[in-house]
């Protein structure tokens, strides 16, 4: 039925287009033929916004992965540069949170390890929404962030980084097993906001999966029970993610001009001082308004990525940032 939906949404798009397309051109043409102006900028101004939709749904139509259309896990970890580097990691966390809010996407904080004096270690988020791996899987690499540190008493510059990792939910059309004989389960006390159950009842779980060294917690439900489905939930999601990156690395040694965008390396710099940039290193989309970026504004640089993708190729120069 979901299919059904899509294909119907699509097919009723082109007609909808190719309606609204031929009333334009049949506007401009009465227009030229009675000499009114404006009803030809009418016609203009519709072929204009026709041309603005047509756009949006090209980018949707690069949307075409086998998972793309599910709902999505979203993982931010900090990396070096101790509290500078755990505030950093808030700050994605933030930013990727404002953007599925602003494509009305529902988010749930399934897990969240505080950092020693501020900021986070690591967070786990649930995107739900149409095409929510679709277009957040772009995201996935080391963001960098180069800023005068709040927490230098000599406001010095600091270069801090971070990484996101997303992989798709796991829905009924694709089957995981898993041998539990492989994992170990281990319960303990959650941390952070919760109230005193959460923080006097062990239960958190983390699942190990030892063949391949995944580990996945979930400690945000009261219920040991309801944590232990999810974890479960985010195994099969993160052993689904690493069968799609084999594909893609196989795919890649095919297509030699195709550029390699491995996990944990850098994509993205974002640069508030001395001067303000933020600059993807894959397809070389630059905003000068960093601000609105870690304010959830990355439509941008996910469309280029998706592009980049299908297309294959990258930019003319993709030298880091100072």
């Amino acid at each position: 039925m979901r299919e059904r939906t899509e294909l119907e949404d699509r097919l009723g798009t082109l007609k909808k287009f190719e309606t609204e397309l031929d009333d334009a051109v049949t506007l401009i043409e009465l227009g030229e033929m009675e000499d009114d102006e404006s009803a030809q900028d009418e016609g203009v101004e519709q072929l204009k916004a026709i041309k603005k939709e047509a756009e949006r749904r090209q980018v949707e139509a690069l949307l075409s992965g086998e998972a793309d259309a599910n709902d999505t896990y979203l993982e931010v970890h900090s990396g070096a540069g101790g509290t500078e580097s755990c505030d950093w990691a808030r700050m994605l966390l933030r930013m990727y949170t404002r953007w599925a809010e602003r494509r009305k996407f529902k988010v749930e904080l399934i897990e969240e390890t505080s950092g020693d004096e501020a900021g986070i270690k690591s967070a786990t988020l649930l995107i739900k929404g149409h095409n929510a791996h679709g277009w957040a899987k772009t995201e996935s690499g080391v963001h960098r962030l180069v800023r005068i540190s709040p927490f230098d008493s000599n406001a010095r510059r600091h270069t801090s980084f971070a990484s996101a990792w997303v992989y798709p939910v796991v829905d009924d059309r694709i089957d995981i097993q898993i041998n539990e004989s492989d994992c170990r389960i281990d319960t303990y006390r959650a941390s952070g906001a919760g109230g005193q159950h959460i923080n006097k009842t062990d239960s958190a779980v983390r699942i190990t999966h030892i063949p391949t060294g995944i580990v996945v917690s979930c400690q945000m439900e009261r219920s040991q029970h309801k944590n232990r489905a999810t974890a479960w939930n985010m195994l099969r999601a993160r052993l689904y993610e690493q069968e799609l990156e084999r594909r893609q690395a196989e795919t890649d040694k095919l297509n030699a001009g195709k550029t390699e965008v491995g996990w944990g390396h850098q994509i993205r710099s974002y640069v508030l001082q001395p001067y303000q940039m933020v600059k993807d290193l894959r397809t070389g989309v630059v905003s000068g308004t960093p601000d609105e970026v870690l304010d959830g504004d990355l439509d941008a640089f996910m469309e280029a990525a998706l592009a980049q993708r299908v297309n294959g190729g990258g930019p003319d120069s993709v030298e880091d940032v100072d």
